[in-house]
């Protein structure tokens, strides 16, 4: 099994008088039961799923709780939501236990938190792996920052940066994971070296047959699946562009506003992010229409049964959806919009930073010039804070300073530890 970066985090945050009760939530799959169950050893592991250990487990009193399951893990908890009513009167009663529930529905799971644990929990999302826990040997290997992660956290510079991709230690392993990644996603259950390729495919295949079949019907009750397949097929589809509600609906033979909720849906299920539009500056004419990304490329793949052939859009929403992960992995202090003018000038991904804004603009190509850079042009005069710096990802091997505030280099490179 791969390691996460986010182990040591809650390792630490479960000692702490605000880590009493941690909720790990996700889409299914991610490695949400078999990472705790790996980093908190002394804690019971119990499954809501059965339902006469769910009725049983009802039954306990808090000092009963406190006797039995002074530390516990609390698996697929939607599944028996009075339970949180029980673990809510042993937080209220006793200091010493501790708890982490985990689930994959996260519309059931935190209405049913905020309700009855407010101020009492901490909420943590585990997403898919990243492309430096993908590129990990093992759950004894530590998990490297990628150059992105480190230059948020002030640990790298542009001056660290080798002038081509091929120098950097374990270049051809890194770009391998880039390639696998664009493929079959960040699925844990993937990386499995003994698989094969039609294995693989074939388990994501069934992954997304059992996400319509249960989780979707598990979550919102759906009476008939196929216009909600056709939403989910047709944003894979347009993963990466704006998000057009009106098509959508006349496609899948919806309403738009069900188009909405549909979407609305697969983001809540952790299947998809929806990438707001920056529009401060209501003197500027700017987009206000928000761009949908799927946060899995595997999943993408398997929606559209295709293999190996990744399109532009498609690679800009891998990129995007990894740099969201990694953001998230360490909680940073960044926000992310697209920024789009009504004359066709976009920037893909805008970070904003309390210091300012960082614009990244993803191209697949293998190589990049000065007139790349085109659309950083005047992007100043539209922001209301500074730009910091402005990179450029493609595919190009080398590294590029194309002027002092614009750099353009590889993807895996700004994505991958070094």
């Amino acid at each position: 099994m791969k390691n996460r970066l986010i182990t040591s985090r809650i390792q630490k945050k479960s000692l702490t008088k605000f880590g009493r009760i941690m909720v790990i939530t996700g889409a299914r799959q991610t490695g949400k039961t078999t990472l705790v169950r790996q980093a908190f050893p002394d804690f019971t592991y119990l499954s809501i799923e059965d339902p006469v250990m769910r009725k049983s487990y009802a039954s306990l009193s808090a000092p009963q709780w406190l006797a039995n399951y002074p530390k516990a893990i609390l698996d697929e908890i939607q599944k028996g939501p009075i339970l949180v009513e029980s673990i809510k009167s042993v937080y209220d009663q006793f200091e010493k236990p501790r708890y982490i529930l985990l689930g994959s529905s996260q519309i059931l799971l935190l209405q049913k938190v905020k309700e009855s644990l407010a101020g009492r929990s901490q909420i943590i999302e585990l997403y898919p792996l990243t492309l430096p826990e993908l590129l990990s040997k093992g759950w004894d290997d530590e998990v490297g920052l990628s150059f992105l992660q480190k230059y948020f956290l002030g640990e790298a510079t542009l001056e660290s940066l080798l002038p081509n991709f091929t120098l950097v230690k374990e270049f051809a392993a890194k770009k391998a994971g880039m390639d696998y990644f664009l493929d079959f996603g960040g699925y844990p259950a993937l990386t499995d070296s003994q698989l094969r390729d039609a294995e693989r495919q074939e388990w994501l295949v069934n992954y997304v047959k059992t996400y319509l079949e249960r989780d979707i019907r598990d979550l919102v009750e759906l009476r008939e699946l196929e216009p909600f397949m056709k939403i989910q097929q047709m944003v894979a589809l347009h993963t990466g562009k704006l998000i057009n509600f009106s098509k959508l609906a006349k496609e899948a033979g919806v309403t738009s506003k069900t188009a909405q909720r549909y979407l609305q849906y697969l983001e809540i299920s952790y299947q998809a992010m929806v990438l707001l539009p920056w529009y401060r500056n209501s003197l500027k004419k700017l987009v206000r229409t928000p761009k949908v990304h799927f946060l899995d490329p595997g999943i993408v793949n398997a929606i559209l049964r295709k293999t190996k052939t990744v399109y532009g859009n498609e690679y800009e929403s891998a990129v995007v959806a990894e740099i969201y992960k990694q953001i998230k992995s360490l909680q940073l202090p960044v926000q992310l919009y697209h920024l789009r003018t009504l004359d066709g000038r976009e920037i893909d991904l805008l970070l904003e930073t309390e210091a300012g804004y960082i614009p990244i603009e993803i191209k697949m190509s293998d190589h990049i010039s000065e007139t790349d850079a085109r659309n950083f042009r005047g992007l100043e005069e539209i922001l209301d804070k500074p730009v910091l710096h402005q990179f450029i990802l493609s595919n190009d091997l080398e590294v590029k300073h194309l002027n002092p505030k614009t750099t353009s280099m590889p993807a895996a490179y700004f994505l991958t530890s070094f």
